[in-house]
């Protein structure tokens, strides 16, 4: 394959299942471990060799395009697509064309997470003559992906959200492709949700006696559209943490693997890590416990928290019993209050959980 790939993200998706975090912030620009998914995604494809990435972009374009800009800060060159309404991956791929061209390309969902990268998977589809290479890892609810049979190796069926799975095996959210879809997207029609589904696109491939190989992810594989699923992906790049201590501690202890930012600021404090604090951060009388990460300007005083994602500028103060399992939107203030009577004030947005010991 004598091309260079080109890469093709998306970041239309509206995020519901992250709600009310996404009511004001696109789901792929929500941090794990203090960095936006988005560009954890942006980055793999940069290791493994691609430079010229498109971005499919819906109705959180300007926030996307605000935070990525032309690519260079990641040694890319980025070109911004717009998907009117999020009529399904096969419909991105088309709404793509001009940008791909004749290229051969990576596709990947901008709120997937890799630990491994995909160097390797670039490398093997670019030296190979597959028509289309698909990522697969073994889950143990494949009825909620879209689900690849197999036989004698290579790929026979694909069926989208499976009833009665007949295999294990899910889609990853990383696919490559050689121009060859752009002609099975344009062949398929609508599935009954009304989407031009990827898997039909890649099915056809298949019909037409085309080559679509399997590579299977033995490492770990996020899907980060839900807070179980981004509280996961916070604990597993936590965990792989090279510590740095570039803030300022005042009668305060550290233990484990601990990232504290230029800035941040530990008082009579307690971490035991792996956790990040970010720039400006202050820890005042505080406990941070294990697979916290803690965004730029964050306020913590007395308080305990463990195992939480705090968005840029939240502040916890006063708060007897341990935050733990949460994720905390950008400005958000959790204090106790002297008023009385005694009793709980909230301003809630839409979709929000709260848990009351």
């Amino acid at each position: 394959m004598a091309k260079e790939l080109k890469g093709l993200v998306l970041s239309g998706g509206a995020g519901t299942r992250l709600r009310p975090i996404t009511h004001t912030s696109a789901k792929q620009l929500v941090p794990v471990a203090n960095k936006p998914v988005l560009f954890y995604g942006l980055e793999s494809l940069r290791d493994a060799g691609v430079r010229d990435v498109g971005i499919v972009v819906g109705d959180t374009h300007a926030e996307i395009e605000a935070a990525v800009g032309d690519g260079s800060q990641f040694g890319l060159r980025v070109t911004y697509i717009r998907q009117d309404a999020p009529l399904g991956l096969a419909h991105a791929v088309l709404t793509a064309e001009d940008f791909l061209g004749d290229s051969p390309f990576v596709m990947y969902l901008g709120d997937n997470l890799l630990r491994d990268g995909i160097q390797d998977l670039v490398a093997e589809f670019r030296a190979g003559d597959a028509d289309a290479m698909i990522l697969l890892q073994r889950v143990p609810n494949p009825q909620a992906y879209g689900v690849a049979e197999l036989a004698d190796g290579r790929v026979v069926r694909l069926v989208e959200k499976p009833a009665e799975p007949k295999s294990d095996l899910a889609l990853v959210g990383v696919y490559m492709f050689t121009p060859a879809i752009l002609a099975a997207a344009k062949a398929i029609n609508p599935s009954a949700r009304g989407e031009l589904e990827i898997t039909d696109a890649i099915q056809y491939l298949i019909d037409q006696g085309l080559r679509v190989d399997p590579s299977e992810v033995t490492g770990w594989w996020k899907d980060t559209g839900k807070l179980a699923d981004m509280l996961e992906a916070n604990r597993l790049i936590l965990d792989v943490l090279e510590p740095r201590i570039d803030g300022t501690l005042e009668g305060s202890t550290i233990e484990g693997r601990v990232v504290l930012e230029a800035g941040a600021r530990l008082i009579n404090s307690s971490v035991r890590g792996p956790a990040i604090i970010g720039a400006g951060a202050l820890v005042e009388d505080a406990y941070v416990g294990p697979y916290s990460a803690i965004s730029t300007g964050v306020v913590i005083r007395r308080a305990e928290v463990e195992h939480s994602i705090f968005l840029e500028d939240s502040r916890v103060e006063d708060i007897d019993a341990r935050i733990e399992s949460s994720l905390v939107g950008r400005g958000v203030v959790i204090a106790r209050s002297e008023a009385k009577p005694r009793a709980y004030r909230f301003m809630v947005g839409d979709s929000s959980s709260i848990g009351l010991l």
